[in-house]
């Protein structure tokens, strides 16, 4: 396993990865930005009718804006910061084919080529494991009021749910959605542990943005070994 987790993190940073990971990364950054300018317009918002309301109370307006503006920017850190994961996972899915057509071409010449998901299946596949993503992380941070619990909430949910959505799209490529999980059930240990070494680079700010190609250049490779039998 981690030598697959090592050849991928090789990968990531090769041409034909870092050409998708630009185009990943510009289509997050523009989702962040209107984030911001929404956030933005509404604190600005809140602003006009406070001082509507208090007429020409400078002194007031000025503490409630700088006020406003301090919470703006440390709950903006805490939401970007938050939104990176979910953003990059949808946006992941628009490249994932691109990524294990490349994985394999380069990688396994000899073997019979996967088939890319149907663009509905795809769409569906990607709506899913964004919500997935979304839902874990926000249990996963409700778990932060919790003292020892929080660190070991998020490895554990994000490494089950990353785990088992990264490697049956790496499955379904060769076989039906149900076979694809079964066989991630019947490997659930192996690809549980898989997951951890994905949340493991979500937990890493910055490196994080290049976890949905790490993930599935790491599955592609752990599918092949488990499929052909490999010792992991």
């Amino acid at each position: 396993m981690f030598q697959a987790a090592s050849r991928a993190m090789s990968q990531v940073f090769e041409q034909p990865f870092r050409a998708i990971f630009w185009k990943m990364l510009g289509f997050t950054i523009a989702i962040l930005v209107v984030i911001w300018i929404v956030l933005q317009g509404v604190v600005g918002h809140f602003l006009g009718v406070a001082a509507t309301e208090y007429g020409n109370d400078a002194a007031w307006t000025n503490w409630v804006e700088w006020s406003i503006s301090i919470l703006t920017g440390i709950g903006a850190v805490f939401a970007l910061g938050f939104l990176i994961a979910p953003i990059s996972a949808l946006f992941a899915g628009l490249f994932q084919d691109d990524i294990a057509d490349i994985v394999e071409t380069r990688d396994y010449p000899g073997d019979r080529p996967g088939k890319a998901l149907p663009f509905a299946q795809s769409i569906g596949q990607t709506i899913k494991f964004t919500g997935i993503v979304i839902a874990g992380n926000l249990f996963a941070l409700l778990l932060l009021l919790i003292p020892g619990v929080n660190l070991v909430a998020f490895f554990v949910v994000n490494g089950y749910l990353l785990g088992r959505e990264f490697f049956e799209f790496a499955a379904m490529r060769f076989m039906p959605p149900e076979q694809a999980r079964a066989f991630r059930k019947a490997r659930g240990g192996t690809v549980f542990l898989g997951g951890l070494v994905i949340a493991c680079l979500l937990a890493v700010p910055i490196l994080n943005l290049v976890t949905p190609i790490f993930a599935t250049i790491f599955m592609m490779h752990l599918y092949k070994r488990l499929a052909s039998g490999t010792a992991i």
